[in-house]
């Protein structure tokens, strides 16, 4: 679990109400896509070996082939690194206080985002889609009256649940520092 300590400008009496994560069907579908562009040299090796039998034979063909499905399986490799990369380390929190958005660009590129609850305006969620329907994935806008106008939280489990959330938190906190609806 994720240490109050750890996060970002620390406010005193903080307290997390929830860390979300991509939906885990996310990361399968780019697991499953991996899996495919793996199978698919096979394939292309069938083809190829019944087009030009003398392909693996040659002095200068099969090094160029070894090479070739080398690099090619390189980059299926960082294709699911950088998928789970991605799904790990991209955390939306939610404290009592405000929204953390912490999002990975990159390798080495982090982004980190925060809004306090009292300027939230409006939430919104939607899903869109047969698969999100079914598996209860999709996305929350959070809009509020600072520089960057919307919060996207992108392909999230249960998204009406977090919108509701974040909705109570907000008007709690407003009654909390005496602001009106």
């Amino acid at each position: 679990m994720l240490s109050i300590y750890r996060l970002p400008g620390h406010l005193p009496n903080e307290k997390i109400i929830k860390v979300i994560r991509k939906d885990i069907f996310v990361l399968f579908k780019k697991i499953f896509l991996g899996a495919l562009l793996a199978l698919l040299p096979f394939f292309v090796l069938q083809i190829m070996l019944n087009s030009f039998p003398a392909l693996l034979s040659g002095d200068l063909s099969y090094p160029l082939v070894v090479l070739g499905a080398s690099a090619y399986y390189l980059f299926v490799w960082l294709f699911l690194f950088f998928s789970f990369i991605d799904y790990y380390l991209d955390i939306w929190i939610i404290t009592n206080e405000r929204i953390i958005d912490i999002k990975q660009e990159g390798f080495f590129s982090r982004v980190i985002s925060e809004q306090r609850l009292n300027r939230i305006q409006d939430v919104t969620s939607e899903v869109t889609g047969i698969m999100p329907t079914i598996l209860h994935y999709g996305d929350v806008f959070v809009q509020t009256a600072g520089t960057q106008q919307r919060f996207y939280f992108h392909q999230i489990p249960n998204p009406d649940k977090i919108r509701d959330a974040i909705i109570k938190l907000a008007e709690i906190n407003k009654i909390k520092h005496g602001e009106s609806k």
